[in-house]
């Protein structure tokens, strides 16, 4: 019996193949700029031509873009490809707010689970960071950075899940869920008792994943999803009753 001989896979393929990895990964994020071309191979260990082939292929895929005197970048038009006008026009809706809030409930939940199961320990400091950084500028009374935090923390979950559609999922989105975040926080916060019960339930959240329960992740994240949903339409009734009655004098 003979035997087909093994082929040794080509260099430059090993590379494309490594750079789509990162890319897909989200280790090189849409937009970033590629350490310059002598720094690469070292770093990769390999020779430029190889180097260099294999950057061209991921340039005729549409991946990588070069700029004239600029170096190569990871196609910051990707992330529109995940996206489209649609997502303004949902953006400038209140009532789409209430769609979003069902769909991170599915996507934030899962990811909480999978963030517990799999998370690294260098996820968890993120994870962590991120959260010390809400209580920071909730100390310093700095509502806008307290929301951009707020976004931070829930994509660092999102991340530590190791999921790579809802990683870029998230990122295609991210305006989506920050304008979320922002409506919910300036609308609930005006109540001290909600703002409370919020704070709370990330400590759960955090406290769930950290100590990696990933059913009590998913549950903790499913809690505070439902209660600001809930307490949204409560304050959304209790408003549209308000204007009634003044409408009767």
């Amino acid at each position: 019996m003979s035997y087909a001989k093994i082929k040794q896979p080509k260099l430059a393929d090993v590379i494309e193949n490594r750079l789509e990895s990162m890319i897909l990964e989200g280790t090189l994020e849409l937009g970033e700029k590629l350490p310059p071309e002598r720094e690469l191979a070292k770093q990769f260990d390999v020779s430029r031509p190889s180097l260099r082939e294999a950057i061209q292929r991921l340039e005729s895929k549409g991946l990588l873009t070069r700029r004239q005197g600029g170096g190569t970048y990871v196609k910051e038009e990707l992330r529109e490809q995940l996206t489209d006008p649609l997502f303004e026009l949902l953006n400038t809706h209140p009532e789409s707010q209430y769609d979003l809030l069902e769909f991170r409930h599915a996507l934030e939940g899962v990811s909480a689970y999978y963030a517990a199961l799999r998370g690294t320990a260098e996820d968890f400091c993120a994870i962590k960071n991120s959260f010390e950084a809400i209580e920071k500028a909730q100390q310093a009374d700095d509502l806008e950075l307290e929301i951009q935090n707020v976004a931070l923390f829930y994509l660092s979950v999102i991340e530590a899940s190791h999921n790579v559609v809802f990683l870029h999922l998230a990122r295609g989105i991210k305006p989506l869920l920050e304008k979320n975040i922002s409506d919910n926080v300036k609308q609930l916060y005006s109540y001290p008792e909600v703002a409370k019960k919020i704070h709370q339930h990330r400590v759960q959240l955090l406290d769930a994943i950290l100590s990696k329960q990933p059913k009590k992740a998913q549950e903790a994240s499913a809690k505070h999803l439902i209660y600001i949903e809930e307490t949204r339409l409560v304050m959304l009734r209790e408003e549209s009753l308000f204007k009634r009655e003044l409408g009767r004098f």
